[in-house]
């Protein structure tokens, strides 16, 4: 049952709201029909069925006096609008039409079945405020035209009218009250979506019930908690990378007075690769903290970082599909991308680059020919300063922050950064993002 059932508040709620009504209507109907409206129609055909015995009966037993006949038709048609005719000859008819409520038929022929022993046919379609019955008799038919009032109860539609068109109207009424309760947990909804893509709404406010409101008023400060924590952890960041540079210059000037000789130089290669360190803090630091969020051209970004890339090595190879749009920062992402390029380009000979569509999301791919990671170590790849085996310590100058800084970069858009096995041989690095 779970998978036919609706997934949306507003569904189930709504589902609350019709069940209950649908099987209340139910019951309601099938207590007026079964218990009222069948049994009022009985008595009243049970009336017209004894009405139309007496009439065949005195018809019977008048014989030839067509007169006094005649006077009892009459006070039948005054006194009970009971038309009465003697069709010398003929014969019942031998087709039926049965009405919509075959309810109405049955009871009709329980009550004149019971009242008289004479065949008998009936119509209760032909026309719409009439009944047409019928009595063989010996020497004819008998036909009788009873108002439908007197035989059935004709009230029952128009209660059905009635429980049915209100329970429409109430309905309505309780779908837009209900779209109305879920609209703010909707909202919510996105909100967070966005705030989690690194999109800031500065228009959302809480509204609706007061539980919703609770939990956006919970959202909002969490909101803030997370940003101060992010600011500081940037500015920290920032700020100890900015210090540093003042020691380093330092030990430089130092190194540069000193006579040559092989502690030297592996002095300045400590000091350039820790310089080469703190330029990857700081750029990451400063593309965290104050970059909007637009929409973009992926296409466009990632063909100027594979453009930017090419500088160093000119065979990266490109495959983008055109005007591919999405809600990025560009300068953060377009560092995510080079980050996965430099990374494949340094434990590789051969880089690929492809941007494609994916239903709802957008991937960008990036294929090397390197030695690869194995399955059970990709997830640590992406731990801050992680360098794994000597396999992939080729590269000297990085500081095991590259995957770490993609990944991030991918999550702050909503999105994620996956490793697998390469058709080139070495490693694959997809990040998806969604679609604008």
């Amino acid at each position: 049952m779970k998978r036919y059932l609706p997934k949306s508040l507003f569904g189930r709620s709504l589902l609350i709201f019709v069940v209950p009504v649908a099987v209340m209507q139910g019951l309601i109907a099938w207590a007026f029909f079964e218990e009222h409206w069948e049994t009022v129609t009985q008595r009243l055909s049970e009336g017209v069925a004894g009405d139309v015995a007496l009439m065949t009966e005195f018809f019977e037993n008048s014989g030839e006096d067509r007169a006094a006949f005649e006077a009892m038709a009459d006070s039948a048609y005054r006194n009970m609008q009971l038309s009465v005719d003697f069709r010398e000859g003929e014969l019942l008819p031998t087709s039926r039409r049965s009405s919509f409520f075959r309810t109405l038929d049955r009871t009709l022929r329980r009550s004149l079945t019971a009242s008289m022993d004479n065949p008998v046919w009936f119509d209760t379609t032909r026309y719409p405020a009439y009944v047409d019955i019928r009595v063989q008799t010996d020497t004819g038919v008998l036909r009788f035209i009873a108002v439908r009032e007197r035989v059935f109860a004709t009230t029952g539609h128009i209660f059905l009218l009635w429980l049915f068109g209100a329970t429409a109207l109430l309905s309505l009424v309780s779908v837009i009250f209900i779209r109305n309760q879920v609209k703010p947990i909707r909202r919510l909804a996105d909100t967070a979506k966005r705030f989690g893509r690194g999109e800031d709404d500065t228009e959302f406010k809480p509204a609706g019930a007061r539980e919703v409101r609770e939990a956006a008023h919970a959202f909002i400060d969490m909101r803030q908690r997370i940003t101060r924590h992010l600011d500081q952890r940037t500015s920290m960041l920032a700020g100890v990378s900015h210090d540093l540079r003042t020691p380093l210059t330092r030990l430089k000037l130092q190194l540069a007075l000193m006579p040559d000789g092989q502690e030297r130089d592996d002095a300045i290669s400590d000091v350039s690769e820790m310089e080469h360190m703190l330029e990857e803090y700081l750029a990451f630091a400063r593309g965290q903290v104050s970059e909007e969020t637009i929409e973009a051209d992926v296409s466009a970004l990632v063909t100027e970082a594979v453009e930017a890339a090419r500088r160093s090595d000119p065979g990266i190879a490109l495959a983008a599909e055109a005007d591919i749009r999405a809600n990025v920062r560009p300068g953060v992402f377009k560092r995510g991308i080079a980050n996965l390029i430099a990374n494949a380009c340094a434990y590789g000979t051969t880089c690929e680059v492809s941007v494609r569509r994916q239903k709802r999301r957008l991937e960008i791919i990036v294929d090397d020919d390197g030695p690869g990671i194995p399955a059970d170590k990709r997830e640590e790849a992406f731990k801050p300063f992680s360098r794994l085996d000597e396999a992939r310590n080729m590269n000297r100058e990085g500081v095991g922050l590259g995957l770490a800084i993609a990944r991030d970069v991918a999550r702050g858009h909503g999105g994620e950064v996956e490793l697998s096995e390469s058709p080139l041989g070495g490693l694959r690095a997809v990040m998806r993002l969604p679609l604008a």
